[in-house]
């Protein structure tokens, strides 16, 4: 620790035990602390304690007194699931092997702070509506998995400072909020003394922000960021803008979360948050318990927020002794927050904004959104009309006369456009939300004791975010009532939410098949077309009560607040009204059941896994041994040829265009998802290699393998290349060839251009890389040949990954787009001015040469964060620029 920050110092005595702290009041006077953000005050403190030559200029701007600069951010701890991590353990072995190579330590390459990898993306809703479906869902998990997890107890015992929590526990963001997360962080410093410090922290996903609800500070990352940060890289962003939400008011009756959570999300979609903080504040904030702080907040990537953040108060509090955190945790916390200025009570100033939302509560109505992004937010009486209109085009009719049917012998009923043919309680962004799970079990008690059934089209399944959520659904006898309307705990893990929802009823795959167009509703945070299922081209985001409603109702068009959902034993009609349980009687059972003794019980065994997983051993070593038939594991391709030294230039001359993409393309576009089709190139790599077509598995499970997910880069099937015509295009993304002569699948037209040493360079438009953190969707790129992306806009976690990869972002100039340069795939493209970059906003010249002989210039922009963002473009991508400090510190 520097002499400046020292001179920081204050103490603390606890229990006859002496702590050193931060004291931010030694940085700024009362007034201007409280004048800041807290979520600013916690990053004050992290620069101060941790990177304090960059204090005096953070100081300066949270002031209003100094220009925008970077913050280096140092996360005490990171977390992954295992899309990321396997990705990252495989990079760690390969860069092992690298570091030897150039004559350094393996040993070395080691994660610095504590990384927790918790494994919840793996298991699929295979089965489903029966008793044992959790415990067959991860006999087939392991059965196809076992390999990914014994390289994951190879890291276990190989790795310092990695802690894993096994399949079948829980979801990354729900584990976090639950057992791992302390509010306050101990670091003894290198005299001895123990350090009290805010928890902060950063994950490799998006959704990493609902962690924010219990007032730590932390947000998603790219994988390629994460891998930095755990080898000591700060995570650098530029100084934020921070948005106040100022609430008042409560909720009424019967609104949710939820609800709360997609307005909020339709009002900051339509405002420009990318990179900013977003911060609750006023009088409403202390009546929203933590279950709806964390639902709200987990939503900030679906608008693009960094944070979306809740300061800590007595609801924290409370939280932290529901959650079983033990006492000396919580006497540490109370002492701390209580002397930093970072405890939110009412009456107090509020603090100062750089804009400020005024949202009363008691406006919030019963909503869902969709039919294809989360911030369609639309009233219970408007969603029909939206899958009309989005869907369908806006004079078609779902129902009626004149639409299409499809019948089936085996229930006997018609189905038509807009059948609900998936509902799932999945995600931890409500099942971590104990109101608004009892509320979903009581309205399927009150629908069983009427003999209410799910549509025999809707395959519906629960899977919470924790173990916990079972453990008072069980004492409150209500998972008996979820069983009976089909709803049976089908796992615990991301499963539906992000795509692991296995196939629909075989008749319903059929009929989709045959182009019905399906919904599925999900208590989950996404949305996009074909997502949750390649089949199902809708989705709509909803609350677990709602989930059961669209269940029974089995179509997307109706009213649930006007029509009868369904006809009880007796034929009379049943009305959502009659099944919704009042709010009473949900806090009432909350109070009887949540206790704290689930959460501790849960949390005594966290680490220790099922017998599956228990049954599974590895043994460690400093470099892995890679085996050639592995068709799981494959040694990075990304990490062949790095040398002593980085490349001299950053100059990219003579580039052809890939591809050329519209507005709102997706990680789910670029890096590939769900299951692996058998007549796919990456199927077609497996089945060459012996794998049997039944255990393909997801792409997700394959991220270790770059043969697999080169080939499946830009297959979803909606990817559209606009260089090509209609007559030209395949399912998913297709490209002109080095020649261009003939179109080919992307993979296979990028070989034509590597074969040559040819560059590539993408256009697309706005919100290029929205969704979630994949660092595959850089790789994946990268891997291709790209060398440069240009968009009219580039979401914040996509752009660290490219820049991760050493692919650089540039975006048009306001009111320029792709469109402008009218290009046929026949250009080759210099630019100009990169070799120039610095901190801040920078121009470069594209230089655009037509086969005519025909130049254009234009100019481009990139915005670099910061000196480390330069440093990682010229090595190559960050895992080249840790592979030489390692071996420079190391060399024999």
């Amino acid at each position: 620790m520097t002499e400046t920050a020292r001179d920081l110092l204050n103490h603390l005595v606890i229990d006859n035990e002496r702590f050193a702290y931060v004291d931010l009041h030694k940085m700024l006077s009362p007034s201007e602390v409280a004048r800041l953000p807290y979520s600013i005050r916690i990053l004050l403190e992290n620069v101060a304690r941790c990177s304090p030559g960059a204090l005096p200029s953070v100081l300066a701007r949270a002031v209003e007194e100094g220009p925008d600069c970077e913050v280096p951010f140092q996360p005490n701890r990171l977390m992954f699931h295992d899309t990321t991590c396997l990705p990252a353990l495989a990079d760690f072995a390969g860069m092992r092997d690298v570091v030897e190579e150039l004559g350094g330590d393996p040993k070395a390459m080691n994660p610095l702070i504590p990384a927790v990898l918790t494994i919840d993306h793996s298991v699929i809703v295979e089965r489903y509506a029966e008793p044992d479906a959790v415990e067959r869902n991860l006999d087939i998990d392991f059965r196809r998995n076992s390999e990914r997890y014994r390289f994951i107890k190879w890291a276990q015992k190989s790795l310092d400072n990695f802690g894993v929590i096994p399949p079948g526990t829980g979801i990354i963001h729900q584990m976090n909020m639950e057992a791992l997360a302390q509010v306050v962080w101990e670091t003894t410093l290198e005299d001895g003394q123990v350090m009290l410090h805010p928890d902060d922290m950063v994950a490799t996903d998006s959704h990493t922000p609902m962690i924010n609800a219990i007032g730590v500070l932390g947000w998603g990352v790219g994988g390629l960021e994460g891998q930095a940060a755990m080898v000591g890289e700060p995570v650098p962003i530029s100084f934020p803008k921070v948005i106040g939400i100022r609430v008042t008011n409560v909720m009424r009756p019967g609104v949710t979360a939820t609800d709360l959570s997609l307005h909020v999300a339709e009002i900051l979609r339509k405002r420009t948050v990318v990179g900013k903080f977003v911060e609750f504040t006023g009088p409403g904030v202390t009546t929203l318990s933590w279950a709806a702080r964390g639902t709200v907040s987990n939503m900030a990537p679906e608008y693009g927020a960094t944070v979306v953040f809740f300061p800590f108060d007595d609801e924290t509090l409370s939280y932290l002794e529901l959650t079983g955190r033990d006492e000396q945790l919580r006497k540490k916390v109370l002492s701390y927050m209580s002397a930093q200025p970072l405890w939110r009570r009412d009456g107090t100033a509020e603090p100062q904004f750089d804009e400020l939302i005024e949202l009363d509560l008691a406006s919030i109505e019963p909503s869902v959104a969709g039919p294809h992004q989360p911030h369609q937010r639309q009233s219970l009486a408007n969603a029909a009309a939206s899958f009309r209109e989005g869907v369908m085009g806006a004079n078609n009719l779902i129902a009626g006369p004149v639409a299409q049917r499809f019948h089936d012998p085996v229930f006997n009923e018609s189905i038509t456009h807009g059948a609900v043919v998936m509902a799932a309680i999945t995600s931890c962004t409500n099942t971590a939300n104990p109101s608004q799970m009892i509320q979903a079990g009581l309205l399927a008690r009150k629908a069983r004791a009427l003999g209410l059934k799910r549509k025999p089209w809707v395959k519906t399944s629960l899977s919470p975010g924790s173990q916990v959520v079972a453990d008072y659904l069980a004492e409150a006898r209500l998972l008996e009532d979820f069983s009976a309307l089909g709803f049976d705990l089908a796992g615990f893990g991301c499963m539906t939410c992000i795509g692991n929802s296995g196939k629909l009823e075989e008749h319903v795959e059929v009929f989709a098949d045959q182009g019905l167009k399906g919904v599925v509703v999900l208590s989950g945070n996404r949305n996009f077309e074909g997502r949750v299922n390649p089949k199902v081209p809708a989705g709509y985001l909803a609350s677990p009560a709602l989930c059961i409603a669209y269940a029974i109702a089995g179509t997307i068009d109706i009213d649930l607040e006007a029509q009868p959902l369904a006809q009880d034993l007796e034929g009379n009609p049943v009305y959502l009204r009659d099944l919704m349980p009042t709010d009473a009687e949900v806090a009432a059972q909350v109070i009887e059941v949540v206790k704290p003794e689930f959460f501790k019980q849960r949390l005594a065994t966290v680490w220790e896994g099922t017998h599956q997983w228990q049954a599974l051993s590895a043994e460690g070593s400093v470099q892995f041994p890679w085996s050639p038939d592995s068709t799981y594991l494959r040694r990075p391709e990304y990490l062949a040829g790095i040398t002593p030294e980085p490349k001299a230039s950053l100059a990219i001359s003579g580039a052809r265009v890939l591809m050329v993409l519209g507005d709102n393309i997706t990680t789910d576009h670029i890096s590939p998802a769900g299951a692996i089709p058998a007549n796919s190139l990456a199927g077609q790599w497996l089945l060459a290699r012996g794998e049997n077509p039944q255990d393909l598995n997801q792409y997700s499970t394959r991220r270790s393998n770059h043969e697999v997910m080169l080939r499946g880069a830009f297959t979803n099937k909606t990817v559209r290349n606009l260089l090509l015509g209609e007559e030209q295009q395949g399912q998913g993304g297709w490209a002109w060839n080095a020649d261009h002569d003939e179109c080919l699948p992307v993979y296979l037209a990028s070989q034509s251009y590597s074969h040559r040493q040819i560059p590539m360079v993408m256009f697309a438009g706005i919100n290029y890389g929205a969704g979630s953190s994949r660092d595959w969707a850089a790789k994946a790129q990268a891997l291709l040949g790209v060398k440069a992306v240009i968009a009219r806009s580039i979401e914040r976690i996509h752009r660290s990954n490219l820049i991760g990869m050493g692919v650089i972002p540039l975006q048009f100039t306001q009111g320029m787009g792709v469109e402008d340069l009218r290009l046929d795939g026949s250009e080759r493209f210099d630019f100009l001015g990169l070799d120039d970059l610095a901190v801040g906003d920078n121009a470069v010249t594209l230089i655009v040469h037509r086969t005519r002989g025909e130049q254009l210039r234009i100019e481009l922009g990139v915005r670099i964060d910061s000196l480390q963002e330069i440093r990682y473009l010229t090595n190559g991508g960050v895992l080249p620029f840790v592979i030489r400090k390692v071996v420079a510190r190391t060399r024999h």
